[in-house]
């Protein structure tokens, strides 16, 4: 559901987020084909924008989806963008496709979560990284940052946990940034005050090998079984999404990073009896 905060107009939204951006009047003027003056009087509140205004404006200051519609109710209009809910007979396509997407990427490990990391699906892949965890922390709804950072999670089987966790943190702080969102600050605030496992001291954390990365990225090296799996993250969201179910929506699929892991998930995958 979209809210505005009471007394908020359309104008002040409006330069809030022109100034996260970084944008001047003049320069976003230009972009939406209008004048500074008259960005200048919608964000003072002096001139009512239009409906196709606003949503042109925040197409230029790349506003996400649920904030257009807050933008839309803060002008008196109706919200332009649904937010329907997977279950929802309308999604049925798109849940087939997700799951042919899934399960065409085993046997290595692939998951969709919405914009707060809630898992959506997973694949068989995700399930064997997976194996061995508290039941507690696989109760659903499942959550792929407090699953991954959680000391008693992933966090103790991740040998460059230190590396890794950075990396997942600042790409919080991105979203954050890109994306005002009460729940996924919460949800920062929680998983960036995990301690790092006890066994961090020489243990798993302290014993990736840097000369072992690819060149072109990070990988998370997980422990699994006795053996060392590398992978490199992927992430992919919905072009021109009309829903703001849809545009929250991140498919991540992991590469294996080396022979070693490729071989190991394969054999995992033919050992269970599957294609």
């Amino acid at each position: 559901m979209t809210t505005v905060a009471s007394g908020t107009g359309v104008g002040p939204l409006l330069r809030g987020w022109r100034e996260r951006r970084g944008v001047s009047q003049l320069e976003l003027a230009l972009r939406a084909d209008s004048s500074a003056r008259h960005i200048c009087f919608i964000e003072t509140g002096r001139s009512r924008p239009s409906e196709a205004m606003i949503l042109r404006l925040a197409e230029h200051l790349e506003i996400p989806v649920r904030e257009r519609n807050a933008l839309l109710l803060a002008a008196g209009y109706a919200p332009r963008y649904a937010e329907t809910s997977l279950d929802d007979p309308a999604m049925g396509a798109l849940r087939e496709g997700i799951e042919r997407l899934l399960q065409g990427y085993e046997p290595f490990p692939a998951i969709v979560v919405d914009g707060v990391y809630t898992v959506v699906a997973a694949n068989r892949g995700i399930a064997m990284l997976l194996e061995g965890l508290p039941e507690r922390l696989l109760t659903p709804p499942l959550n792929a940052m407090r699953i991954t950072l959680h000391p008693e999670g992933l966090s103790a089987r991740i040998r460059n946990l230190r590396e890794w966790r950075g990396h997942l943190l600042a790409q919080m702080e991105r979203q954050i940034a890109l994306a005002r969102s009460k729940p996924l600050r919460e949800l920062y605030d929680e998983v960036a005050a995990y301690p790092l496992p006890p066994e961090t001291d020489g243990g798993p954390a302290d014993r990736a090998d840097p000369t072992a990365y690819p060149y072109f990225a990070l990988p998370p090296q997980i422990e699994h079984d006795g053996h060392v799996l590398s992978f490199v993250s992927s992430i992919s969201t919905f072009n021109t999404p009309m829903d703001v179910t849809v545009a929250e929506l991140a498919i991540e699929t992991f590469l294996p990073a080396d022979p070693a892991t490729v071989k190991y998930c394969q054999g995992l995958s033919a050992a269970a009896g599957r294609p």
